[in-house]
């Protein structure tokens, strides 16, 4: 549909975009806002549904690379009115609504052909680390995320903006501990707890089958109710003095330690497929 211009910080859509940046999910009709090319970019590439893209008045040209659906309703809005919406210091032009997936268990079990590689995150607050963990875990071929009750939500517009589109792509599920514990043992995948002292170094930890990893907070690490959950307890072993590592890190290499120990057992390194980042 063509362009249609808006001038009030009163229309009923940027209304709908600045809940979905504040409040995303449920509250905001089960909406996600995005900002950026790249990003709008990627969610069309994940096949989401965009019902609303918004972009400045002086900077319309930006649409022209975008294959944007016929359903797409797009709006064009002064910069300083769209800016006073968006969320960065340095805002884009260019902003949309997306509908979140509706991901469920099976999705983060993954294909039964294949043994499931899933994080379990007890706690994480940090957008920033969130969407880190979430890019990494996409890279290393994990099949999906749980978060239980007091992680951040994937949809925090800082921790999509660090995951660089895998949210859109990469199962991730919201949780209850009960329900998340109950399910890794029905499907017979290993629970690994994350710690510091008294655990096996992970590269000597058969990762080749089913396993989830628990990460915890960024402060306090696995709580103990959420940790004793778990059938082993492991560590990644670091020879300098630091106590221990940022959970962002802690994540992504012991998904580079699963990811390497399961192309090895295949025969050798994968091809490298898909876009350098």
């Amino acid at each position: 549909m063509p362009p249609r211009l808006v001038q009030s910080k009163h229309n009923a859509r940027l209304k709908e975009l600045r809940k979905a940046f504040l409040k995303p999910g449920r509250e905001a009709k089960g909406l996600a806002a995005i900002e950026g090319v790249n990003l709008l970019n990627e969610g069309l590439l994940a096949g989401l549904h965009i019902p609303t893209a918004f972009v400045a008045e002086d900077a319309e040209r930006q649409f022209d690379t975008l294959a944007l659906p016929a359903s797409t309703e797009v709006l064009l809005v002064p910069r300083p009115l769209l800016n006073s919406v968006l969320q960065t210091e340095t805002p884009q032009p260019v902003a949309a609504l997306v509908e979140i997936p509706d991901w469920t268990l099976a999705h983060v079990l993954g294909q039964a052909k294949s043994a499931p590689l899933i994080l379990v995150l007890a706690g994480l607050q940090d957008p920033g680390n969130l969407g880190t963990i979430i890019r990494s875990a996409e890279a290393f071929g994990a099949s999906g995320i749980l978060a239980l009750p007091g992680t951040v939500s994937p949809w925090n517009c800082k921790a999509v903006r660090a995951s660089a589109g895998s949210i859109f792509r990469l199962p991730f599920l919201s949780i209850s501990a009960h329900e998340c514990f109950v399910n890794l043992r029905e499907a017979s995948v290993p629970i690994l707890t994350t710690t510091v002292h008294a655990a096996q170094p992970i590269d000597l930890v058969d990762l080749t089958g089913p396993a989830a990893f628990l990460i915890g907070n960024e402060g306090n690490g696995v709580p103990a109710d959420i940790a004793f959950h778990a059938d082993q307890a492991v560590t990644i072993p670091c020879p300098g003095p630091v106590e221990s590592l940022n959970a962002a890190v802690a994540a992504g290499i012991l998904l580079y330690e699963a990811s390497r120990q399961r192309q090895s057992a295949a025969g050798g390194p994968r091809e490298t497929r898909g876009r350098r980042r």
